[in-house]
């Protein structure tokens, strides 16, 4: 017999307050009870329980005794929990989200996550087109930006930022511009996704939104594309903050007109279904919301249509 199941009668016992009913309880004989009481006090070399034909109580030792194997019972419990929920998280995820976001940030914590749940398989499509959830068979959706009205179901799980930068060479030969405006007479790397390209939009210290027209003779429509020209010194570049952070920490690319906002999305998980949502689906969207939380806090908003 498991010290668990003796540690689990003895717990009964004390709280039943005889052997009859805690067998009753537990299933078992009430012999069974005794015994498994009186293996514990062999193998501890203690007296927990102070029989009589009437009644049970428990000792000096008895009592200290439960509140370790209570404590040792709860432990056990948590562990369980723990493995049924690893358990239950299995079977295949198919997900879609854009390549920068997907790239920078959801590659690893899907990692962290296949690393907890190892029953767990996750398919992970990175594109930037809108992909038909129902029509493709896909089970989750990671957008960026505000979306149209549709039947699938939105949660808001991050924040999307952005930031201009440029390379140190670039602003050593044209200088560092202080305010927005500064950018018209610097050489600017678009990006031919934004409609209009040539509007980069900041908003000031109290909030007040101004569009600032840039140009530049490098226009560009893939985010990586960006970055590259950006280290080559082709001129400054507005993108996603995900896509050049490492290359701000290591000094390659250097931030500026940072004391002004810059634009922010939302980050949504699209599912297809309200009605029934698999656990596996909903630890994915939690887990990616998480592990999105080091990028600045969340609105929380009520799920709904997106």
């Amino acid at each position: 017999m498991s010290d668990i199941a003796e540690l689990e009668t003895f717990a009964c016992v004390a709280l039943a307050g005889s052997f009859a009913e805690a067998a009753r309880r537990l299933g078992v004989s009430p012999a069974m009870v005794g015994r498994r009481v009186q293996s514990l006090e062999d193998r501890y070399g203690l007296r927990l329980v102070e029989r009589t034909t009437r009644s049970l109580r428990l000792t000096d030792q008895g009592q200290e005794f439960l509140a370790q194997a209570t404590r040792i019972i709860e432990g056990v419990e948590a562990l369980a929990e723990i493995g049924q929920a690893r358990a239950a998280l299995k079977g295949r995820v198919r997900v879609s989200a854009p390549t920068t976001l997907g790239t920078k940030k959801l590659t690893g914590i899907l990692a962290r996550m296949i690393d907890r749940a190892p029953m767990l398989t996750v398919e992970l499509s990175l594109n930037d087109r809108k992909v038909d959830l129902i029509g493709e068979s896909y089970d989750l959706a990671i957008r960026v930006g505000n979306l149209p009205e549709s039947g699938l179901v939105a949660r808001r799980i991050g924040t999307y930022r952005f930031v201009c930068c440029a390379s140190p060479a670039f602003l050593a030969r044209y200088g560092t511009p202080e305010t927005p405006v500064d950018l018209t007479g610097l050489p600017c790397i678009l990006n031919l996704n934004l409609q209009p390209r040539d509007q980069w939009h900041f908003l000031d210290a109290s909030g007040k939104r101004l569009s600032v027209a840039v140009k530049g003779a490098l226009e560009l429509d893939y985010d990586e594309a960006q970055r590259m020209a950006a280290l080559s010194g082709a001129g400054i570049v507005q993108v996603p903050l995900h896509l050049v952070e490492e290359d701000l920490a290591r000094g390659s690319l250097v931030e500026v007109l940072a004391c002004w906002g810059q634009p922010q999305l939302p980050i949504h998980a699209l599912s297809p279904s309200r009605r029934y949502v698999p656990q596996r689906v909903t630890a994915l969207i939690d887990a990616i919301r998480e592990g999105l939380k080091d990028d600045g806090p969340v609105r929380e908003e009520p799920t709904g249509q997106g």
